[in-house]
């Protein structure tokens, strides 16, 4: 199956990006370099494209009522114009992706799927919809949006001077619509990095004319990774997958996510698991020795023993250390605790670290 191209394709060649195939989705790995576009973005401002990512839109009087079935948090706590985190869990408590949701008005919803789970979750939301008899119009339009991440330090400032509204008021997980550089567009003020910044939503027939007129360094998947990596933060199908790697946002480290006091698909089974002790917990890790963690990497304890695995792992730009995240039993998830990492027929010290390993200005 030939992978799906973001509106910017052409844009991107032009610039010699280097593409990996991402969630069935050719996308820019990097223009340059992955480190001097995470510094980029950890001191300065960068943009990414980023409309693989799904754009699911929902309207009418049931929208919210089957929202709020479907994912773990309470969107009925939403202001308009406000956007919320979210797991999307099976009858066990499973994750099966995670989302933002956003709140247009009480009868005008968004939620952001990950990259290549659109049509799964448009589907899964016209199915509940279809079998509770909802009054809920849903519409996939991840094919007709674009999406673009601003994020730095400098984000806010440099993109607040290219509207008419003052976008350094808007408050975090909270959106407006404006335009940029004379383009319509939602503008969320949330992220992926770490630091601050926007994320823009457009018509993906404006895609290049507004890509073009932001005049920041652009920045590809495989810094978003190292960056998302140094705060700790998931990554849908590697640190937890439905088929692979079964994690209940308990395990996943985003219980915050989870509002046991609404009905949710999911919530029975979450509500039985949240009395007992994990089996697994997810933790960060740093090791002393410059090799690189990889998924799927075993965890082992001092005498051998698989205790765990790695899910995610780098170099860390901004602290030019190796780093990871991973699953390990709780006996041994206390930060300082040691365990070894297993790298090409060998054993690396490491040693668990609070998560984000950095804290941006």
């Amino acid at each position: 199956m030939l992978p799906r191209l973001s509106p910017l394709i052409t844009s991107h060649e032009q610039l010699g990006a280097k593409f990996t195939t991402f969630g069935g989705w050719k996308m820019p790995i990097r223009f340059g370099s992955i480190i001097e576009e995470h510094n980029c973005v950890r001191n300065a401002v960068g943009k990414f494209d980023v409309s693989h990512m799904g754009q699911i839109y929902l309207d009418g009087k049931d929208a919210e009522y089957l929202t709020n079935k479907l994912v773990s948090n309470n969107v009925t706590r939403l202001r308009d114009n406000q956007a919320q985190y979210a797991m999307i869990t099976d009858d066990n408590g499973i994750i099966l992706d995670d989302t933002l949701v956003y709140r247009n008005s009480s009868e005008s919803f968004m939620f952001i799927p990950n990259a290549g789970h659109d049509e799964e979750m448009f589907l899964r939301w016209a199915h509940f919809r279809d079998k509770w008899d909802l009054d809920v119009t849903i519409k996939n339009s991840t094919n007709e949006i674009a999406m673009f991440a601003i994020q730095g330090p400098l984000a806010v400032d440099s993109i607040d001077a290219l509207s008419p509204d003052s976008l350094s008021d808007l408050k975090r997980f909270t959106t407006t619509i404006t335009t940029i550089s004379g383009i319509t567009c939602t503008v969320s003020r949330t992220g992926y990095t770490g630091e601050d910044g926007f994320e823009l939503l457009l018509s993906s027939n404006d895609a290049v004319t507004l890509w073009d007129a932001l005049d920041f360094p652009p920045c590809g998947l495989g810094s978003r990774d190292t960056l998302r990596t140094e705060m700790g933060f998931l990554l849908s199908g590697q640190d937890f997958n439905h088929q692979t790697n079964p994690r209940t946002p308990f395990e996943a480290g985003v219980d915050f996510t989870v509002d046991l006091g609404q009905d949710f698909i999911g919530r029975d089974a979450l509500l039985e698991l949240h009395s007992k002790e994990l089996s697994l917990n997810f933790i960060g890790f740093s090791l002393s020795e410059r090799s690189i963690p990889r998924p799927g990497s075993a965890i082992l304890n001092d005498v051998g023993e698989q205790i765990g695995v790695v899910t995610s792992g780098t170099l860390s730009p901004t602290l030019d250390l190796p780093i990871g995240l991973g699953y390990v039993p709780p006996s041994y998830s206390s930060i300082g605790s040691s365990f070894q990492v297993a790298i090409r027929n060998s054993f690396k010290p490491a040693t668990i670290c609070s998560t984000p390993f950095i804290n941006p200005q």
